[in-house]
């Protein structure tokens, strides 16, 4: 076990910062807004998208796990601040090879926990082909389907949250 946290608090302390330029270079986070923008026309929910170079040492210490630092984030971002509670967080964690997708609990209700799974899993299956903008992209495609089938848009459609994506 202490291995493991000994591996782990290395690969973060020697990540190298352009790893979330090489991964996500300027054109392809605006590719994932146009995406995220294009989405939200079709449905009433709210798709946030933030991926993390690492994490700070003292939370590797502390065993923070990619799940507990999406939690953070996803009220940090506010995604839990919607109306209908319809928001849903993609958050990549670079450091650690992890990501999570966090719904609020009104989507939530309706997807569940093997809704979210199964799209994890095909994004997973890009991320590790080292496709990250296609997972993102797929990722946000999903997603988007989902909440168009469950909060269609029936009249004005207010943006609730900005569509950029974020790195923290």
């Amino acid at each position: 076990m202490k291995l493991n946290l000994f591996r782990r608090f290395f690969k973060h302390l020697f990540i190298l910062p352009y790893q979330v330029k090489r991964h996500f270079p300027k054109v392809v986070m605006q590719r994932i807004e146009q995406a995220i923008a294009s989405s939200e026309m079709t449905h009433l929910g709210e798709i946030r998208f933030a991926v993390e170079l690492n994490l700070p040492l003292l939370d590797i210490v502390r065993k923070k796990s990619a799940q507990q630092r999406a939690v953070e984030v996803f009220s940090q971002l506010r995604v839990w601040d919607t109306e209908q509670n319809n928001g849903v967080l993609i958050y990549l964690l670079l450091a650690d090879h992890d990501f999570e997708i966090l719904a609020d609990r009104g989507v939530h209700q309706h997807v569940g926990h093997h809704g979210w799974q199964h799209i994890c899993h095909e994004m997973e299956a890009l991320f590790r082909q080292g496709q990250f903008e296609a997972g993102v992209l797929h990722g946000i495609a999903q997603i988007g389907a989902l909440l168009a089938q469950h909060y269609p848009v029936t009249g004005q459609n207010d943006d609730e949250l900005p569509n950029a994506p974020v790195i923290i």
